[in-house]
């Protein structure tokens, strides 16, 4: 493999991904300083693991599988719904707490970055990319096969530490915290919401 195909890769590895983790943190905590759990509630907290889920079943498949046409498509609608997802998001949460402009900032990360990491896959695997559209002279590959060699297993461990210790946990944290503030509610009661805009 050449040199700028192995550059690629550690950019995606250890630059995109780690920073993409971070700013899963950064907005975790955006959204406990705008006092998430008594303004839009456990509902926004459930939207937020929604797209954790989603993002995390796209790195799961780059990370364990041969990238082929398949795990690319697989990506790509994993992305795709992230986006929708989103977008619902911030549509939901504008009028019921504030989103600051650090947390706006923060969102342009989380925008980008996926979207990144999904380009970065397809330049490393440009034929398999080509070839769903039936182009270049590969063939297009859907099968499922672990990915040889593997990455490397302090790699592997580190990122599914760090994604503990700075997505599950965290976003656990909100849901539950959320959850207690409204007694198992998904949304804050309207009178709560009145109450505190009035201070």
């Amino acid at each position: 493999m050449g040199t700028e195909a192995e550059v690629t890769r550690n950019v995606l590895m250890y630059f995109v991904l780690p920073l993409w983790l971070i700013a899963g943190f950064a907005d975790y905590l955006c959204h406990r300083a705008s006092n998430i759990a008594t303004t839009s509630g456990p509902k926004e907290s459930l939207i937020h693991r929604l797209m954790l889920g989603e993002m995390g079943l796209a790195v799961t498949a780059a990370m364990a599988l041969e990238i082929n046409a398949l795990v690319i498509l697989f990506m790509g609608l994993c992305w795709a719904l992230h986006e929708v997802t989103a977008i619902s998001d911030v549509f939901y949460a504008h009028d019921k707490r504030e989103i600051t402009p650090i947390e706006q900032w923060v969102h342009s990360y989380l925008g980008v970055l996926p979207l990144m990491s999904l380009v970065l896959v397809v330049v490393l695997n440009w034929s398999q990319f080509l070839a769903i559209f039936g182009l270049g002279a590969a063939p297009a590959r859907f099968d499922i096969v672990w990915k040889e060699p593997p990455l490397p297993w302090g790699y592997v461990l580190s990122i599914i530490i760090a994604v503990l210790q700075l997505e599950v946990l965290p976003y656990l944290e909100e849901l539950v915290r959320g959850l207690v503030a409204n007694r198992g509610r998904l949304a804050a009661p309207a009178r709560l919401t009145r109450r505190l805009e009035r201070l």
